[in-house]
C-alpha cells in the first residue's frame, strides 16, 4: 500500500494507462517487500530502513525542486507531523516484524488497516459509517482471525508488531484524507521522507551493535529503496489520471503477489486457513472499495 497522498482530482484522459501504472506500483512494491525480507535475515531492519528512506529522501527533493523546501514552515504542522510519525511507526513495526513473520501473513494483516480506516473515521472525521462498511469490516477482521488464529504457528512479537502497523497506517491515511486540499502532495510526501529517515533510525540508538555494511551493500540497501521511491512516483502518476475509487480494489492484487512470492520465493506458503483468511481479507476490502465508490 501506498504512502502517497490520493489526488483530489479525477481526470479522466487516460484511465487504462493509470489503471496500468498503479499496477506497475504494485509489483515494485510487492518487489520491495521481497527485498526486504530477504535483507533483514543480514541485517538490522534500522538498516534496510535507512537504505529505503535515503533513496526515498533523493526523490522527495526531486519533487520539491521547484517548490517550497521548508518542510518545517508548513500550515497544518500537527497534522502534518502525525502523518509523518504514524508511516515511521509502520516503517520500523513492519521491517522489525518480516525477520520473523512469513511475508504472505505479514502483508494480509497489514492490508486491514483500510478496515481499521473505517473503524476511525466516525471518531477522526466525522464520516457516518454505514451498513456496508461495517460488514467489510466484520469480514475482514474474521479474515484476520483465521490468519492469526489461537495456536497458530505465527510468532507472537511478529503478529503484534504488524497489528500496530496496520493500525498506524490507519491513522496514517486518516490524516492523509485530512491534509488532502490543504497541504501540497510533494509537500506531504518529502515531509513523510525526512521523518521517516529519522524515526526508523532511532532504535539504532539503543542497539550500539548495530554498524553500517560496506559501502558495496549499503548501496544495494538504497538501490532497493529506489525501487520502492520508484512505485511511490508510479502512483502519483496514476493517481493524476484515474479516481482514487477506481483503483482501490486493485491494491489486493499486490496480496496474492505477496502469497507468490512467499511460496515460490521463501518457500513458505500459506496454509488453508490462513488462505480462507486472506480471501475473506480481500474480498472485504473490494466490497468496502466498491461501496465507496461514487454512483
Amino acid at each position: 500500500m501506498s504512502s502517497v497522498p490520493a489526488s483530489t482530482s479525477v481526470p479522466r484522459d487516460s484511465a487504462a494507462t493509470g489503471i496500468a501504472l498503479f499496477l506497475g506500483a504494485l509489483v515494485l512494491f510487492a518487489a520491495y517487500d521481497a527485498f526486504a525480507k530477504q535483507m533483514v535475515a543480514h541485517y538490522a531492519p534500522a538498516v534496510v530502513n535507512l537504505g529505503r528512506y535515503t533513496a526515498i529522501g533523493a526523490l522527495a527533493l526531486v519533487l520539491l525542486r521547484h517548490g517550497d523546501l521548508r518542510l518545517w514552515r508548513q500550515p497544518h504542522q500537527k497534522l502534518l507531523m502525525a502523518r509523518s510519525v504514524s508511516l515511521a511507526i509502520v516503517a520500523t513495526c513492519f521491517m522489525t516484524a518480516l525477520v520473523t513473520m512469513p511475508l504472505a501473513e505479514a502483508t494480509a494483516i497489514y492490508f486491514t488497516a483500510p478496515l481499521i480506516m473505517v473503524v476511525l473515521s466516525p471518531w477522526l472525521l466525522g464520516e457516518r459509517v454505514g451498513r456496508a462498511q461495517w460488514t467489510a469490516v466484520l469480514l475482514g477482521f474474521a479474515g484476520m482471525l483465521c490468519i492469526v488464529r489461537p495456536g497458530g504457528s505465527l510468532p507472537l512479537v511478529g503478529t503484534l508488531l504488524m497489528a500496530v502497523s496496520a493500525v498506524c497506517y490507519a491513522i496514517f491515511q486518516v490524516l492523509t484524507r485530512k491534509l488532502s486540499g490543504l497541504v501540497p502532495g510533494p509537500v506531504q510526501f518529502a515531509h513523510m521522507a525526512l521523518a521517516c529517515l529519522i524515526v526508523t533510525n532511532i532504535p539504532v540508538l539503543f542497539m550500539p551493535h548495530v554498524t553500517l555494511p560496506p559501502w558495496p551493500e549499503m548501496a544495494l540497501l538504497i538501490a532497493g529503496g529506489a525501487v520502492s521511491g520508484s512505485a511511490q512516483l508510479l502512483l502519483l502518476a496514476a493517481f493524476r489520471r484515474v479516481g482514487a475509487a477506481t483503483l482501490a480494489p486493485l491494491n489486493y492484487v499486490q496480496l496474492l503477489l505477496a502469497v507468490l512470492i512467499s511460496t515460490l520465493w521463501f518457500q513458505r506458503p500459506p496454509d488453508a486457513l490462513a488462505l480462507v483468511g486472506m480471501a475473506l481479507i480481500g474480498v472485504a476490502g473490494v466490497y468496502l472499495a466498491r461501496a465507496r465508490r461514487p454512483v
